[in-house]
């Protein structure tokens, strides 16, 4: 073999480790691209800020008692099943929930209880849903789903990301040692799951749905109520159960 061919061996040898450092390079690059991009998508959430947070108005919840108001033994109960993302929702806590309190609640006539869906919207909705009862822990349900729905922005857009629910604790001043702790072990994930299947089983398929429960001759009677219906639809209702157990 001739001096020249060993040359032109020893180029090809070169051009190959050259190509092959550059495949190397390129690939060490776009992995740690790779890795900068998902390190990105994890922390950012962490620093992105919160936005502006508002805070509601109070109204009375009269015998406040975690997610429910009103006696216990009033006449008749009625039973919320909402989602904190869901607008109609958030119609009704802004046009007819403080009317309803006032006239029948306060009144001892009905017994209201809310309860979410769990994931009926998304992952927000339940996380929305733990943060809630994570706040009753301290007496603050209704404070938390007060400025909940205050502050949505729309459906699984980061209105309820851990960031923002952690700002809504502080603006309603709960211990947030203790709320930490509650939420970040997922304290109420299966009380929110629960919802969602007592949901089903009462065969709701909307959000918010109200269900009437009252008793006649001992024989309990349900009246179901759908959408984020006006305080005349639900003093119709209330009225026409009131009637039927004689009262």
């Amino acid at each position: 073999m001739n001096n020249k061919e060993m040359s032109k061996r020893q180029m090809r040898r070169e051009q190959i480790r050259r190509k092959e450092k550059q495949s190397r390079l390129i690939a060490i690059v776009l992995i740690t691209l790779g890795a900068l991009f998902l390190a990105f998508l994890i922390i950012y959430p962490n620093l992105k800020p919160v936005g502006n947070i508002v805070t509601p108005e109070q109204f009375s919840r009269p015998n406040a008692d975690f997610n429910a108001a009103g006696d216990p033994n009033a006449p008749i109960t009625i039973t919320e099943y909402s989602d904190f993302q869901c607008p109609y929702c958030r119609i009704f806590f802004e046009n007819t929930e403080a009317l309803l309190m006032e006239k029948y609640v306060a009144t001892g006539t009905v017994y209201f209880v809310y309860k979410s869906v769990g994931e009926f919207i998304g992952a927000e909705s339940k996380a929305a849903a733990q943060a809630a009862y994570c706040a009753g822990d301290q007496g603050k349900f209704w404070e938390m789903h007060d400025i909940l729905f205050s502050n949505q922005t729309g459906e699984n857009v980061g209105a309820y990301a851990d960031r923002r629910l952690e700002a809504f604790a502080d603006a309603i001043g709960l211990d947030r040692d203790q709320y930490d702790e509650c939420f970040s072990t997922s304290k109420y994930a299966d009380l929110a799951d629960q919802d969602a299947a007592d949901a089903t089983a009462a065969g709701i398929q909307a959000t918010p749905s109200f269900i009437l429960t009252y008793e006649v001759n001992g024989e309990t009677q349900t009246r179901l109520l759908q959408g984020a219906q006006g305080i005349d639809i639900f003093t119709q209702e209330i009225e026409a159960s009131l009637a039927e157990m004689g009262k």
